[in-house]
């Protein structure tokens, strides 16, 4: 029987956490919303996925490779909350009292790190679940690769990524380069939404394939704008594909949860995570 790696998208459940709950504060003054609403989702993972392998990844910063690729990746965005920046360390020490393995690369982001990881476990046999709601990481889906989206507690594979986006997993990177998008600032072609990139992609397959059948596309403008915008297509995709090479320790008998009980409800006490003691508890009785 091969072995289950879990690997959880640290940086969106943070993220998530913080603007889904209100602001919360220890005794000590400082901000733990965001860590509180962490360890809230990790408790339930952890008895949920009992894998034989586990990582938590977490972006390094805002600046990473696809900044040198392209200045204004993510430029339209406001500057990170003051009072979430303090709690990323917080972040990392709920992980090592939860015995969590931790995974962080300056210059990329969580999503490249699970790329790399999904990869290099699965081609050593391994079966993965990516824990997140990040549809980025749906180009990963594959035979061996699965997502598990903690908010709808469901578990996502190949047929469900194209009955919900309208392409197979290979095929994401070049939806989203063709769409754009406003949150990442990824330029993409004017005019081109979900259902024409869709179309054009279960069509001609790939990026490649359209420019190949340019003369085929009927509606003009869609087809000029191709043209006329294909360097922007070109920046696009290199933003929208996960690196999934990134140089990492290849040590994977390193990711392994080492949960000691004393030491987690010393940390959730010492935030005044009391409420979180029992659920732990309930969970590992």
């Amino acid at each position: 029987m091969s072995k289950l790696a879990a690997l959880v998208d640290g940086s969106g459940f943070m993220y998530r956490a913080y603007y889904g709950l209100p602001p919360l504060t220890n005794s000590r003054g400082q901000p733990v919303g965001a860590v509180y609403g962490f360890c809230s989702m990790l408790i339930p993972l952890l008895d949920r996925h009992r894998s034989d392998l586990f990582c938590v990844a977490m972006d390094s910063g805002r600046q990473t490779f696809r900044s040198e690729i392209y200045a204004e990746y993510k430029a339209n965005r406001s500057e990170t909350p003051a009072d979430l920046k303090l709690q990323f360390p917080l972040m990392k020490d709920a992980c090592v009292a939860f015995g969590v393995p931790i995974a962080v690369k300056p210059g990329f982001e969580a999503d490249d790190l699970i790329a790399t990881y999904a990869k290099k476990l699965s081609t050593r046999g391994c079966e993965v679940r990516i824990i997140a709601s990040d549809k980025d990481l749906t180009q990963l889906v594959d035979e061996k690769i699965s997502m598990f989206d903690p908010m709808k507690s469901k578990i996502i594979g190949i047929e469900d990524v194209k009955a919900k986006y309208g392409v197979f997993p290979p095929q994401m990177a070049a939806l989203q380069a063709l769409t754009g998008d406003s949150t990442d600032n990824i330029p993409g072609i004017q005019g081109v939404g979900p259902k024409t990139a869709s179309k054009l992609l279960n069509e001609f397959k790939t990026l490649e394939g359209i420019y190949q059948n340019i003369d085929k596309i009927q509606q003009q403008k869609i087809r000029e704008n191709l043209i006329n915008q294909k360097e922007n297509l070109e920046v696009s995709l290199k933003l929208t594909t996960l690196n999934d090479n990134v140089d990492i320790d290849e040590n994977f008998d390193d990711l392994v949860i080492s949960q000691d009980s004393e030491r987690i409800i010393n940390f959730l006490r010492t935030h005044n995570f009391d409420s979180l003691i029992g659920r732990y508890e309930r969970y590992n009785g």
